[in-house]
């Protein structure tokens, strides 16, 4: 069993809190393009009322723990590793609710190469307590714009967590799995659930579009935010988004499995 206090160090050996790779200018522009209405910050959110700069600052630093400091322009970011545990620990809580209650859940992610294990772990989790795990537009094609122009992309499912796979003119079989910030996975996911014979979930688990795109859409979504996300955390202060717990979402995909272990422990979901 991985303790708090054990937890809260391997965060900050590792750089999932503390000190992160996230440079201190990267979080800026973030906040930034978010504030002025850039979609690749928005992530799906349509915020409910303006947020400037300053305000933004202001909310990353009490959410995630980042320097209030706007004269503070260069270097590593900084992550509260207390504010991450106590986001965990959340986290951890309303997925016991939904283990309890069986209810369907989807979990994407646009960090696949980072976060899949993560997720899978929690699918799985799930899965075994008698949560429908929903799976619903699998091989469904999603149209975004990427920097090389629009790409045709295909909705795909790895142990229950939906990503998104590039595969211009074939199969997704075997494609690898794309990072991306879009909305658009989830509501073609959402469309399906909705068009099809199963259930709509009742929360959605994710990052970046999944959790700020069902969170637009009405439905419940918890899910992980680096500290140049802004738009998961501003989805959270406006009461779309349950929980954001601030990490770096960028390391070493071994790192995340002590959360993992830590998240189920908590929801009392270990197997």
């Amino acid at each position: 069993m991985v303790t708090a206090a054990a937890l809260r160090a391997h965060l900050v050996e590792a750089g999932i809190a503390g000190a992160v790779a996230t440079p201190r200018e990267k979080s800026l522009r973030s906040y930034r393009l978010f504030a002025a209405g850039d979609p690749r910050q928005t992530l799906g959110l349509d915020p409910a009322r303006p947020w400037t700069q300053t305000a933004l600052l202001r909310l990353m630093a009490e959410r995630c723990g980042v320097s209030p400091d706007p004269g503070h322009t260069r270097g590593q970011e900084v992550i509260d590793p207390d504010r991450t545990l106590a986001g965990l620990e959340a986290f951890a809580v309303r997925l016991g609710e939904a283990a309890r209650r069986r209810e369907p859940v989807l979990i994407g992610t646009g960090h696949p190469h980072r976060l899949l294990g993560f997720y899978a772990g929690l699918a799985a989790a799930l899965s075994a307590a008698g949560c429908p795990v929903l799976t619903p537009s699998h091989g469904r094609c999603v149209d975004m714009t990427t920097q090389f122009g629009l790409r045709t992309h295909n909705l795909w499912y790895a142990e229950g967590v939906a990503t998104v796979r590039s595969v211009p003119g074939e199969g997704a079989m075997g494609a690898p799995a794309v990072h991306t910030h879009s909305p658009l996975p989830v509501r073609v996911a959402l469309a399906g659930a909705a068009g099809g014979a199963g259930p709509l979930p009742s929360l959605v688990v994710g990052d970046h579009g999944w959790v700020c795109g069902a969170g637009q859409l009405g439905i419940e979504a918890i899910g992980l935010a680096d500290a140049d996300d802004p738009a998961v955390f501003v989805a959270e202060a406006e009461g779309r988004v349950s929980v954001a717990v601030p990490l770096d979402d960028a390391v070493r995909s071994d790192h995340y499995r002590p959360l993992t272990r830590y998240v189920l422990n908590r929801a009392c979901l270990s197997q």
